[in-house]
């Protein structure tokens, strides 16, 4: 089975808990999940949610503003647990 999902990853624990609640709080369904070792950068936790939701988030992103964004990712995951990590293009224009 295939899974596909978008993922944000920060440098800081406590932005990734933030960022999580404050989508929760917009009704996007979310949650917090190991960063994938091909994005080695960070804290080892980011934000997961569902590709459908990317403009919410963008959304949500722009409002709060939390500081140290990694980026956003596509996360791919094959059948047989090999997992391929790209850029998902989320334009944010954040310059903190």
């Amino acid at each position: 089975m295939v899974e596909n999902f978008g993922m944000a990853s920060f440098r800081s624990r406590q932005q990734v808990m933030n960022f999580e609640r404050d989508l929760r709080r917009s009704g996007v369904k979310t949650s917090i999940i190991t960063t994938p070792r091909s994005v080695s950068l960070g804290c080892g936790l980011s934000v997961r949610f569902e590709l459908r939701d990317q403009q919410a988030v963008k959304e949500v992103f722009r409002a709060t503003q939390p500081g140290n964004l990694i980026g956003f990712y596509l996360v791919e995951r094959d059948g047989a647990g090999k997992t391929n990590v790209k850029p998902l293009g989320i334009q944010v224009n954040y310059t903190g």
